[in-house]
């Protein structure tokens, strides 16, 4: 009979281990730079976007509920470091200076093509128009087509904290160029008039995303890895972007 009750009281005891394991948030982060329509930051919590339900159904999908932590990007590396970040979304290897041994790459979700953008239409625009020209960028982001040219100086950066910032200096004419993916671009353009919207002039790359899942036994990784292929096997995730275009 004792016996029983010291088994009876284990089992009691690794049931509520694992229920609050269960119940412990999925921890996603979000960097501060990002703009609608990937994320809405609101006193800063994300709130909205792509990536808002994007990993909101993904946790979902696996039964926890999702924390989003909002941070700036070199913050995000530092929390991965010590494998405080279970799920990390829309990252490119080619984004990264450091490999994260304990994280395994999803696979891609969407491409994100990164365009030259100007107030007015320029055909045939290149790289090789832009020395001596200041570039409005995103603070922390990698523009790796372009490092060669802000390395020796032949082309400045001008960094804006978001994505939307940088486009609001190019539209008040602070620069004549400047970088923005495609959907920011189309979401910024999407109220104003024809002849005031900012113009694609240049296909800069066009990058692969994917999250980056942290592999330890407290996340369930495998199934958060088979929820994203269904995602993106189901049309879950084109879905999502149709409700933002």
């Amino acid at each position: 009979m004792r016996m029983r009750l010291l088994l009876f009281a284990l089992l009691v005891s690794l049931s509520a281990i694992a229920s609050a394991q269960e119940q412990r948030p999925l921890r996603f982060s979000v960097t501060e730079s990002w703009a609608m329509p990937m994320i809405r930051i609101e006193d800063g919590r994300a709130t909205s976007g792509v990536l808002y339900d994007l990993q909101m159904r993904l946790a979902e999908k696996v039964g926890r509920r999702a924390e989003l932590l909002v941070m700036p990007r070199l913050r995000v590396q530092r929390l991965m470091a010590r494998g405080e970040i279970d799920v990390r979304c829309y990252v490119n290897p080619g984004w990264l200076s450091e490999t994260h041994h304990q994280y395994i790459w999803s696979v891609p979700f969407m491409v994100q093509r990164d365009l030259i953008v100007g107030r007015h239409y320029e055909a045939d625009i290149s790289l090789a128009q832009l020395p001596g020209e200041r570039l409005g960028t995103v603070l922390g982001f990698s523009y790796p087509r372009l490092e060669s040219l802000f390395a020796s100086g032949q082309v400045l950066r001008e960094d804006a904290r978001t994505q939307e910032l940088v486009l609001e200096k190019l539209e008040a004419g602070r620069y004549r160029y400047a970088v923005s993916n495609e959907l920011a671009l189309a979401w910024f353009n999407r109220n104003l008039p024809e002849d005031k919207r900012l113009r694609a002039l240049a296909e800069l790359s066009a990058d692969a995303l994917s999250c980056l899942v942290r592999d330890a036994p407290d996340v369930p990784t495998q199934a958060l890895l088979r929820a994203l292929v269904q995602m993106k096997e189901d049309g879950e995730f084109d879905a999502i972007l149709s409700r933002y275009r």
